[in-house]
């Protein structure tokens, strides 16, 4: 979370969220950025999952079984286009200045074959009003297909405040296409698709290309 050990007056507790993920359609590998701590995705699917994070310790701590690199997640030079899927959950908060987090999706854009989805689980993080508060942070209960988890996520706010449009924006302008996006309270998601660069069929969209 941060380097110095912050007191609790210096951080912003978010109201707990609560979020329900009992799986999603997703083929082939799955490159899950952020990929530690509790290691969600992998949870679901399994030995599908390719687990990159910055810290050793956060992959150290995530469920045995997928794949886990320690690396930069915005330096994916040494994998190539053939992900079919890419995700992060809760992972692009800890990304705070937008030449970073527009490298991230410059990488995934590039290492998902055409028609490939890049499926975004995150907060909401408000405007910092208080100067004294470095942290933000939440709790959350993930319902999943067969258990429950509670965990809590915090990173040191954010210069720019962040929505989903905000990194709708980012992803548009790397080449994605925006298939489902939806926010429940502070807590939003969002499916990515990189185009299958084909013409499209009367009505039909480009999410809708295999």
């Amino acid at each position: 979370m941060s380097e110095h050990h912050p007191s609790e007056d210096q951080i912003f507790f978010l109201e707990e969220q609560e979020i329900a993920i009992e799986d999603f359609d997703a083929s082939g590998f799955i490159l899950d950025i952020g990929g530690g701590g509790e290691g969600i995705i992998g949870m679901l699917k399994g030995q599908q999952v390719v687990a990159i994070d910055f810290r050793r310790e956060e992959l150290e701590e995530a469920a045995p079984g997928p794949l886990k690199i320690v690396m930069d997640a915005r330096e994916l030079s040494f994998l190539d286009g053939t992900f079919d899927t890419a995700t992060a959950f809760f992972a692009l908060m800890y990304v705070r200045a937008r030449a970073d987090c527009q490298r991230v999706f410059a990488e995934v854009f590039r290492v998902l074959r055409p028609g490939g989805r890049f499926m975004i689980w995150d907060a909401v993080i408000p405007r910092r009003l208080d100067p004294v508060k470095e942290i933000v942070a939440f709790s959350i209960t993930v319902k999943l297909r067969d258990q429950v988890i509670s965990t809590g996520y915090g990173t040191r706010w954010p210069v720019e405040e962040k929505d989903p449009g905000y990194y709708v924006r980012l992803a548009e302008g790397k080449g994605f296409v925006v298939c489902t996006e939806w926010q429940k309270e502070r807590l939003w998601f969002l499916e990515l698709q990189k185009p299958p660069g084909r013409a499209k069929g009367r009505g039909e969209t480009e999410c809708d290309q295999e």
